[in-house]
């Protein structure tokens, strides 16, 4: 399979674009910091000896999605799976009260991922096949007081993912939203969670491929998050605003 991988830097995507290489996949890594993103490829490369590319993307510069979408579809000829790893959690409190933050939580977490798959979902289509994957939230469940900015963002992704998939199933294309609970990654280093809850980068990355190779839906990972995130979406509404989330 040809990969591409947005945000390809980041804590989880590291480990799905090692997990891919190991099984001889050729890898399009893209990501804001450039000269990281290939070292990762010239990494993997050598590593595995597979065919690597680098490229810089930026989320939220719109504008030029158009040339890179170019640019990937030169180098690898055709792309037979997409994966969206690319996120910004940003301070919940400040954008309660700025807007600044809160859009750019918002546009980073859902309006660069509808940018770039205006590209990539009418190319799948007329092709026939592929899979489409990109990384939301559990958090994009229900509306939590202690992060509902960064939540409204990944769940209107949950949203456009589950009418992408309406559409697209029909042509061939998998649409696979991915929901990870609460991962050790420099994101959400800062956070105080229930060590219990807290999973490895690796292990997500794990399910993350084994979820796109077997053309999956949705994904809650791990596993457990699934029922958790029904437990919550199952509390009434009366019940569920006086509890502190």
């Amino acid at each position: 399979m040809r990969v591409l991988i947005l945000g390809a830097n980041s804590a989880i995507a590291r480990e799905v674009a090692d997990i891919l290489a190991s099984k001889g996949h050729e890898l399009y890594l893209a990501s804001r910091n450039v000269e990281e993103t290939e070292r990762l490829a010239r990494h993997l490369s050598i590593k595995y000896g597979v065919k690597t590319h680098w490229d810089g993307f930026d989320a939220v510069a719109y504008d030029t999605h158009p040339a890179f979408w170019r640019r990937v579809l030169e180098r690898m000829g055709d792309v037979d799976w997409v994966l969206l790893a690319f996120g910004y959690l940003g301070e919940q409190d400040k954008a309660y009260r700025d807007f600044g933050e809160f859009r750019r939580i918002a546009e980073t977490n859902f309006l660069g991922a509808v940018s770039v798959l205006t590209h990539v979902a009418p190319y799948m289509e007329e092709r026939g096949e592929g899979l489409i994957a990109a990384i939301t939230s559990v958090a994009g469940d229900r509306g939590r007081g202690s992060n509902f900015p960064y939540g409204s963002a990944k769940g209107g992704l949950s949203i456009y993912l589950s009418g992408l998939r309406n559409r697209l199933f029909r042509r061939g294309v998998k649409v696979l939203d991915i929901k990870p609970g609460f991962v050790d990654t420099p994101m959400t280093a800062h956070l105080e969670l229930p060590k219990r809850l807290v999973s490895s980068p690796r292990r997500v990355a794990k399910d993350i491929v084994a979820a796109m190779e077997k053309g999956k839906d949705v994904l809650y990972t791990p596993w457990y998050w699934r029922w958790i995130m029904l437990a919550i979406r199952l509390v009434p509404e009366f019940i569920f605003k006086r509890l502190n989330l």
